[in-house]
């Protein structure tokens, strides 16, 4: 398939520049993933669209303020924190690059934190040592800014609502965007209802924000992101799917956690690593039965995943009927679940 398969117009008002007033007050398209057929509710009508029995999987990973302004040398310079290495050292991606080579000290917040650029790695990322004292996390907390999209031009909100209500483990560069809408009050009814909610861990990296270049989408190469399955989690899963309750994934991250941690069989392995599944029509799911995810740019990795789920002209249908429908779309956007 080629990545023009995936194209669709839209109006550049309908890009989210804020989230709705209210977390669980922005508009949930339903999708049959067997009919095609579309329902329109709100997103809180979701504790009635699931049944007991029924598995969500949120991902529990945590925004970190990534984005740090500083200088090299006399000149201004952005960098943001990619992952964490095992050596203790970062990726980071640093613009403009000619102002990062190797070599180079990026300084931050007067000196607070200093970056030394010691080797140029793929996709121009680079791989820096830090310098700062005391733990980096308040750090950051204290100079860094949350890494919004490019496409999210009202910069300076509330960034609470760049984060989830369960946000747990610090580690993403870009929030799983799906689980924005859940208040604790929603997920207490969910649980109420006799739905089970379980916890993965992927912490979103820069594949996020990268496009698909290759025309033939089987040679796109996804970037690794780190993700983790508790025992715990693992048996919540299985369970639910032995006793014929749905797993529905919360969000494409959690999708992609779950599906790599399955055997052939479906059964979900508890463990910890690095993934780079890539997810597209033709793709035989084996631990989801559903999707909760928001509405996804043209051409993207994301747009592709739901398609392998609901399949191509059934979501393009629904996108072109939430256009008509005046959706918000993107990351502050509404929400679609597909089951």
């Amino acid at each position: 398939m080629n990545k023009q398969d995936f194209y669709y117009e839209l109006p550049k008002h309908l890009i989210a520049q804020t989230p709705a007033a209210q977390r669980d007050g922005s508009r949930l398209m339903c999708l049959d993933r067997k009919t095609g057929k579309v329902q329109h509710a709100m997103f809180k009508d979701i504790v009635s669209l699931l049944n007991p029995g029924d598995c969500i999987v949120i991902n529990d990973s945590k925004v970190i303020p990534a984005r740090l302004l500083g200088k090299s040398g006399d000149a201004q310079v952005e960098m943001l924190l990619h992952e964490r290495l095992e050596d203790g050292r970062w990726s980071v991606l640093a613009k403009p690059g000619r102002k990062a080579r190797e070599g180079d000290t990026l300084v931050f917040a007067g000196g607070q934190l200093k970056a030394h650029v010691q080797e140029l790695i793929e996709d121009g990322l680079r791989v820096v040592a830090l310098e700062h004292e005391g733990d980096l996390e308040p750090l950051l907390e204290e100079i860094g800014e949350m890494p919004l999209p490019h496409y999210i031009e009202e910069k300076g909100g509330d960034d609470s609502r760049y984060q989830t209500v369960y946000a747990t483990h610090s580690g993403s560069v870009a929030a799983p965007t799906a689980g924005l809408h859940f208040t604790d009050e929603v997920l207490q009814a969910i649980e109420a209802k006799g739905v089970k909610i379980a916890r993965v861990t992927l912490h979103v990296g820069i594949g996020t924000f990268r496009p698909v270049k290759e025309d033939d989408i089987s040679k796109h190469h996804m970037h690794s992101e780190y993700c983790r399955v508790e025992p715990e989690t693992a048996d919540i899963i299985n369970q639910t799917k032995a006793s014929g309750g749905r797993v529905i994934a919360i969000g494409t991250t959690s999708c992609r956690t779950l599906e790599s941690r399955a055997d052939e069989t479906g059964k979900v392995q508890a463990g910890a690593g690095k993934t780079d599944i890539f997810i597209f029509p033709g793709f035989e799911f084996k631990a989801i039965d559903g999707l909760l995810t928001n509405f996804h740019l043209p051409e993207s990795t994301l747009i592709m995943l739901v398609s392998a789920i609901a399949g191509r002209e059934a979501v393009l249908a629904a996108y072109e009927e939430a256009v008509k429908e005046e959706y918000r779309f993107f990351s502050y956007g509404d929400a679609m679940l597909i089951v």
